[in-house]
């Protein structure tokens, strides 16, 4: 009767049983998808956050609100205000700063007010794309780090049969295991990075269309009263 090695295949097993420097490629990874996840239920709140409030002011913006109310209201709730708010109150704070010295020209009074949303503009959408640049790393970088882990996990397998009287399936089977669990650690944290990244882009981009809408537009409202 042929003697029979038995292997515990049990991924809990591949891992305790992977070379140290294999386990802390799996550590690397799984803290990186762990944070993934942070920042992507993060910035789904951010995002959905941020469109609500710039619906609702823009619908009491265009329903014809007396501008000095809103300003005054913006200021009272700074820490509470969405972006869109925030830009408002940046811009009309500016104009109604420079309205009131005698002599401003137009031209000059147009411009530090566009300047002063603008400033607060990158402000927002600096706050709006934070974290987006982990998730892009994670989602680049994840498969070749897995990849690595791999690739050392397989060598000290091939490395291991210099010992063996005869290669076997069996007796490299468990060490490819080992190294593989690395290679799939390394998409399972990366594809959900670029999927939320890829959507997330998508929602600054729309968002950034949307406040530079409202900058021209408010701008125009603004000039036409010095006339």
């Amino acid at each position: 009767m042929n003697p029979t090695v038995t292997h515990d295949m049990s991924v809990l097993s591949l891992i305790t049983g992977a070379s140290v420097l294999v386990q802390l490629v799996m550590l690397a990874l799984l803290l990186a998808s762990l944070f993934s996840w942070y920042y992507i239920f993060l910035k789904i709140f951010t995002f959905k956050r941020a469109t609500r409030l710039a619906d609702e002011f823009e619908k009491e913006f265009w329903s014809g609100a007396d501008l000095n109310e809103l300003y005054q209201r913006a200021v009272n709730s700074r820490s509470s205000a969405g972006s869109l708010e925030r830009i408002f109150e940046a811009g009309f704070r500016e104009f109604a700063k420079h309205k009131k010295q005698p002599g401003t020209d137009i031209s000059v009074l147009m411009d530090g007010t566009r300047r002063a949303m603008r400033a607060t503009y990158q402000r927002e959408m600096e706050r709006l794309e934070s974290y987006l640049s982990f998730l892009a790393s994670v989602g680049s970088v994840s498969p070749y780090v897995g990849l690595f882990g791999t690739v050392w996990g397989i060598m000290n397998s091939f490395r291991g049969l210099a010992n063996v009287a005869q290669a076997t399936l069996g007796a490299v089977a468990p060490g490819i295991a080992e190294a593989l669990i690395a290679t799939a650690m390394g998409l399972f944290a990366a594809i959900p990075a670029v999927v939320a990244y890829n959507s997330f882009a998508g929602d600054v981009n729309r968002l950034a269309t949307r406040f530079e809408t409202f900058m021209e537009e408010f701008s125009n409202i603004l000039q036409r009263q010095v006339h």
